[in-house]
C-alpha cells in the first residue's frame, strides 16, 4: 500500500510539472505527460509498474482506464450534439478513409516483401493483416486533449476529428474482432464482423435516444437534493454505468463514456457538471497518458546496436505509412471548406488502441518480438509528434460553425 501511494504521488506530481514545463515552452501539456511516462516507465527509471508479475501493474492499468473514460466524458460534455449530428456524414467519410488507406498500405507493404524481414513466426498473410490492422486505429484521447488544451473544441475541424474518431473506434472494433479471430485460428467471418459493427452503432444510438429522454428528469431530481457533492457523484456514476452498459453490449468503454458526456451536455445542470468534473479529470486523466509512455522500452530502438537497425527501418517505413494514411482522411470531404491538414494530423495518433492490436498479435505468436517493437515505435512516434504538429497545423486557422456562432451571439 505504501508503494502504491508513493508511485501514485510521483506520477501525479511529475506529470503535472512536466505538463507545466511544456506549456511554458508553447506546447500542449499532454506531450509533457507522455514524456514523463517514458522517463518513469520500463525503459528508464522503472518507477511506474509495467511488468506482468508486478502486483501493482493491473491496478495502474485500471486507473488508466478510469482516466481515459473520464477524459472522453469531459470531451462529450463540451461537444455540441446538434452540430455533431449535422457533421455526421462528413465524419463518417473521414473515418472510413482514415481506416482504409493505412490498412491497405500497411498490408501491401508487408505482403510485397520490401521490408526484407524473413523471421516471421506465422504465415505472411496473417502477419500482413495484423500489420495493416495495427495502423488503422485513432487514439481519440490524445487528439481530444490537444484540442482541449488549444481551446478549439468548438471548431468544425475539432467536431470532424472527434466524430470521426468515435466512428473509427466502431470500425476498429470490427477489425479487432477479425484479427482476434485470426489469432485464435478461426476463419474470417463477414457475418461476425457485421455483427460487431451493428452492436456498436446500435448501442450508441440507443444510449442517446434513451438517455436524452431520461437524463434531464433524473438530474432535475438530483439538483433538488441538498447533500454535498451529490451532482458530481451522480454524474460520475452515470458515466460508469454507461461504460458498463457499453462493455456488456460488446462495444468499447470509451464509446459509452463519450455518449454519457453527450447526454449530460443537454441537461439544465450541464454547466455545474462540467465545472465539478474537472478536478476528477485532473487526477485521473494524467495517469492514462503517463501509462502510455511507461510502456515504452527505449532499448530496442538504440541505433548503436546493429540488430536494432532493421527494427528501426521497418518502424520508420510503417510510421510514414501511418501518417500518410491519416493525412489522406483530411481530403475525404471535398465539399467542405476547412483546414484539411489539421483534420489529417488530428487523426494520426495511435496511442493505446494500436498497442492493443500489436499485443494481440504478439501474444498469439503472429508478430515476432522485433516486429512488435517496430509497431510499438509507430504507436509512440505518432503519439508524440501529434501535439506539436497539430498545434502547427491549427495555426492556419479553424472553421467556425456559423450556426453555432449565431446561436452564441
Amino acid at each position: 500500500m505504501a508503494r502504491f501511494f508513493a508511485v501514485l504521488a510521483v506520477m501525479l506530481l511529475v506529470g503535472k510539472f512536466a505538463g507545466e514545463a511544456f506549456e511554458r515552452m508553447g506546447q500542449p501539456a499532454v506531450m509533457g505527460e507522455l514524456l514523463a511516462g517514458i522517463v518513469l516507465g520500463a525503459g528508464l527509471l522503472k518507477v511506474i509498474p509495467t511488468a506482468p508479475d508486478d502486483p501493482l501493474t493491473p491496478i495502474f492499468r485500471l486507473l488508466a482506464e478510469v482516466g481515459v473514460v473520464v477524459l472522453l466524458f469531459e470531451i462529450g460534455l463540451e461537444t455540441d450534439l446538434k452540430a455533431m449530428i449535422r457533421n455526421g456524414p462528413a465524419a463518417g467519410a473521414v473515418a472510413t478513409v482514415g481506416v482504409a488507406v493505412p490498412f491497405v498500405l500497411g498490408f501491401l507493404y508487408w505482403r510485397s516483401g520490401w521490408h526484407g524481414y524473413e523471421h516471421t513466426v506465422a504465415d505472411p498473410l496473417s502477419t500482413a493483416v495484423f500489420v495493416g490492422a495495427a495502423l488503422t486505429a485513432t487514439s481519440v484521447g490524445i487528439t481530444a486533449r490537444v484540442l482541449k488544451d488549444l481551446r478549439v473544441l468548438h471548431s468544425l475541424e475539432a467536431r470532424l476529428i472527434l466524430g470521426a474518431a468515435v466512428i473509427d473506434d466502431v470500425l476498429g472494433l470490427v477489425i479487432l474482432g477479425v484479427v482476434s479471430a485470426l489469432a485464435a485460428g478461426a476463419a474470417f467471418s463477414l457475418s461476425g464482423a457485421l455483427r460487431v459493427f451493428g452492436v456498436a452503432v446500435a448501442f450508441l444510438f440507443l444510449a442517446l435516444w434513451i438517455g436524452l429522454r431520461l437524463a434531464p428528469r433524473l438530474f432535475g431530481l438530483v439538483d433538488r437534493m441538498r447533500v454535498r457533492g451529490v451532482l458530481v457523484v451522480s454524474a460520475f456514476a452515470f458515466l460508469l454505468l454507461l461504460c458498463v452498459a457499453a462493455e456488456r453490449a460488446g462495444t468499447a468503454l470509451i464509446i459509452g463514456a463519450f455518449a454519457a458526456g453527450l447526454i449530460l451536455s443537454e441537461t439544465n445542470q450541464f454547466d455545474l457538471i462540467e465545472e465539478r468534473i474537472k478536478p476528477v479529470a485532473d487526477v485521473f486523466t494524467p495517469i492514462f497518458f503517463l501509462s502510455i509512455g511507461a510502456a515504452v522500452d527505449l532499448r530496442v530502438w538504440n541505433p548503436f546496436v546493429a540488430e536494432n537497425h532493421q527494427t528501426l527501418a521497418i518502424g520508420g517505413t510503417l510510421f510514414v505509412i501511418a501518417v500518410i494514411g491519416k493525412l489522406a482522411s483530411g481530403w475525404a470531404v471535398p465539399w467542405l471548406r476547412l483546414n484539411r491538414r489539421a483534420v489529417g494530423v488530428g487523426m494520426a495518433p495511435r496511442g493505446e488502441v494500436g498497442l492493443i492490436f500489436a499485443q494481440i498479435g504478439l501474444t498469439a505468436g503472429i508478430l515476432s518480438n522485433r516486429l512488435f517493437s517496430s509497431i510499438l515505435f509507430v504507436v509512440v512516434a505518432t503519439t508524440l509528434v501529434t501535439p506539436p504538429l497539430l498545434k502547427w497545423a491549427l495555426q492556419a486557422g479553424v472553421t467556425v460553425d456559423q450556426e453555432e456562432a449565431s446561436e452564441r451571439d
